[in-house]
């Protein structure tokens, strides 16, 4: 009896799932689910749990999961903020004064989506003393020369 085209065993592919599951399993978790391991030791738990981690197939396979767990999640969040946004149209074409509350459940299904962050942008490019220097010079050459240039009297009076 071979292996599937996938390379794997059943008992490897339990462990891979279960590992990929998204459920924040350990190794050694997924392996004690995934094998019969009551008579081992924990580290041997450990250590065959860590070898079968670091299996080629095993590790493709865990990679293929994890991004579809990551696509599903991405996949929600923007099912929620679409939900919020129509909601919340609707909601500001026919507001009732009662409506509070779900205004609020709006905002907060908002906030877990990340939806109301306040984008604050910050320049930490760090300048010597002779570009910061230059650039006070420039800026008061310049008034300078807008102030000489209110100064002068206008000649067509």
């Amino acid at each position: 009896m071979g292996r599937p085209k996938s390379g794997l065993t059943s008992k490897q592919r339990h462990f891979a799932l279960a590992l990929g599951s998204g459920a924040g399993m350990s190794l050694s978790d997924a392996y004690r689910e995934a094998y019969q391991c009551e008579n081992m030791s924990a580290a041997a738990i450990r250590t065959e749990a860590s070898r079968l981690a670091a299996n080629p197939a095993i590790t493709l396979l865990l990679d293929q999961l994890r991004a579809k767990n990551e696509r599903a999640v991405s996949a929600s969040l923007v099912s929620d903020r679409e939900k919020v946004l129509e909601r919340l149209r609707k909601w500001m074409d026919s507001a009732e004064p009662n409506d509070t509350n779900k205004l609020k459940a709006a905002q907060l299904l908002g906030q877990t989506v990340g939806m109301f962050k306040d984008v604050v942008e910050t320049n930490a490019g760090d300048r010597d003393s002779t570009s910061v220097a230059a650039e006070i010079e420039r800026r008061l050459a310049a008034l300078q020369a807008k102030a000489d240039d209110e100064a002068k009297p206008d000649s067509l009076h």
